[in-house]
């Protein structure tokens, strides 16, 4: 049944699909946007203006406004994939995860990579399979001890998460990864992402990634400069799998990750740089709307005290309550949501910039002063603060804060 009449000066197109019309467009050169009345040319080259703009006679309910954007089909499709990984054969960042196949070995980096910078990340990925290199040994550890070798990533619950995960698989998988997504979906900790990025890079089932930067790249790539409606997320992971290389499944999710990291940046992206411009329609930075800033703003006051007795050096920690959301059971430096007073000016030591989640804090820091430990308003009464030898300190989990400080101070 033909639905839809397509009307250019000089021919009459009529089509039972959009989306034929545009194929037969980009064949003539024309690119065109379907604005949900008529579709608009975009080839700034192309004869075809804005004041000349084609007429669609439409007999049943218009397709939804996000464009599809079918240039990028046949043999385009081809050379769409084979351009961006030979550019990702080139160009592709040297990162420690990507040296291996080992379910265990991405799925970790995954995990640690999750609202966590890749810089961040390095060392600790590193110092992580140092103390535990397989699923076995993870699962054998204590909580503690994985907690204290994830200190500093933040996101404690991921630790937990993963050391959970990595319990399962050890009682209830003989110690073995799941091959496919569907499987591994069902894990403790694993969503949809890490589930196919594990799945497409270690196995090499052809499954779809998507991330913030593959959603970044699809929304330009597709077109919403046009629409000014995002696509959804179920388009978004369509889009996804129908661009997919299912040859090299693992290496072009990897590469429309790093597209979106390196090039297809949120601000001011690279496009002169980009291994599929010509199939973009946006070609751009899409001006966006930012929501308004959730961070708040709050000053606490921290105590070092540290001291070299006979044996070893000590530093003086408190242990957060185990009934707290944020952090629960590490231990941290004695804090205070108010200011000593009087407060000696040689008291003053150091002030840090820190973030938590939603909150910015502006850390005052105190030498040889005594704190009432006060993690948060109508918490639980801390624990009484303890002398904790330096040399133990990587056996127990720690804030990212109270590393940051003892860093700082030369202490470990």
């Amino acid at each position: 049944m033909f639905t839809r009449v397509l009307r250019l000066p000089g021919f009459i197109i009529i089509v039972g699909v959009l989306a034929a019309v545009n194929r037969l467009c980009v064949k003539a050169g024309l690119r065109f946007a379907w604005t949900g009345q008529s579709l608009i040319p975009h080839n700034s080259g192309s004869r075809y203006n804005h004041a000349m703009r084609p007429r669609i006679a439409v007999e049943s309910p218009p397709l939804s406004r996000a464009w599809i954007n079918s240039t990028v089909s046949g043999k385009d499709l081809s050379r769409f994939r084979r351009a961006l990984l030979l550019w990702y054969d080139q160009h592709r960042r040297d990162l420690p995860w990507r040296e291996t196949r080992d379910p265990y070995r991405i799925w970790l980096s995954e995990i640690m990579l999750q609202q966590t910078r890749v810089a961040a990340v390095v060392d600790h990925y590193r110092n992580f399979l140092e103390r535990f290199p397989n699923v076995q040994a993870l699962a054998a550890a204590s909580e503690e001890a994985v907690l204290a070798a994830w200190s500093g990533l933040g996101y404690y619950r991921r630790a937990r998460m993963l050391h959970q995960c990595a319990r399962q698989i050890a009682e209830q998988h003989g110690g073995f990864f799941p091959r496919n997504s569907e499987a591994l979906f069902a894990l403790p900790g694993i969503g949809r992402y890490t589930a196919a990025a594990i799945a497409s890079i270690a196995f090499a089932e052809p499954v779809a990634v998507v991330d913030g930067n593959v959603e970044r790249v699809l929304q330009r790539l597709v077109g919403i400069k046009f629409t000014g409606v995002n696509l959804t997320t179920p388009q978004i992971w369509r889009h996804a799998q129908s661009l997919l290389a299912t040859s090299r499944p693992g290496d072009f999710n990897q590469a429309m990750m790093e597209l979106g990291a390196t090039v297809c940046v949120p601000r001011e992206p690279r496009c002169p740089l980009c291994p599929v411009r010509e199939w973009c329609v946006t070609q751009g930075e899409v001006p966006r709307v930012e929501p308004p800033s959730r961070q708040k703003k709050k000053q606490i006051w921290c105590a070092l005290e540290w001291r070299n007795g006979s044996g070893s050096a000590k530093v003086r920690l408190v242990q957060r309550p185990k009934e707290l959301s944020l952090m629960p059971g590490m231990w941290e430096l004695p804090q205070s949501s108010e200011s000593p007073r009087p407060l000696p000016a040689s008291a003053r030591w150091r002030t840090f910039r820190h973030s938590i989640t939603i909150t910015d804090y502006t850390v005052h820091v105190l030498r040889n002063t005594l704190l009432r430990n006060t993690p948060l308003p109508n918490a639980p009464p801390a624990a009484k603060a303890k002398w904790i030898a330096i040399d133990r300190i990587p056996q127990i989990p720690i804030t990212g804060l109270t590393r940051k400080i003892l860093k700082a101070g030369g202490i470990i």
